[in-house]
């Protein structure tokens, strides 16, 4: 009977835990969410020829050219020519004829991409989580908003 009292104990104390340290990654995600909008913002003002608009997602994008036929969708292979440069204006990435299936992209080409047509170009600012997050890759440092001018060459 001591035993069965002590493993309850035991899991509850342990879903607590958990329960605390997941309340703690969404509000750090929150925190750097936040930071992300106000060092967007600051970026956006610093360049007022760029005149994004602010997704519900929390991307920035500025259509540049809306291309012609349908949209592509989360299930598309999209071929896209890219650069990608961090707030100050350090190139971190670039791709030509680059092709994926878009579901396997970070979250914010998912979202901005298909907001464009075959033959258009967005301009994408995308927060920290929606891109490499707290890990980052290769050149792209944690935590770090990138802006991408991506051009949607073709998709099936």
């Amino acid at each position: 009977m001591r035993l069965k009292k002590y493993i309850l104990l035991l899991s509850v104390i342990i879903v607590a835990l958990i329960s605390s340290c997941d309340n703690s990654v969404k509000e750090n995600q929150a925190r750097q969410a936040a930071t992300d909008d106000s060092l967007i913002r600051v970026y956006l003002k610093a360049n007022p020829q760029i005149k994004a608009k602010k997704h519900p997602s929390g991307i920035y994008f500025q259509i540049l050219s809306e291309g012609k036929g349908e949209h592509p969708n989360e299930n598309s292979l999209v071929t896209v020519n890219y650069t990608a440069a961090m707030l100050n204006d350090m190139v971190v990435d670039k791709g030509s004829g680059f092709s994926s299936s878009l579901d396997r992209l970070i979250k914010g080409w998912q979202i901005g991409i298909p907001l464009v047509k075959e033959g258009g170009s967005i301009l994408l600012i995308v927060p920290s989580g929606l891109a490499y997050g707290a890990n980052g890759v290769g050149r792209i440092p944690e935590n770090a908003v990138l802006v991408f001018n991506v051009d949607l060459t073709e998709f099936k």
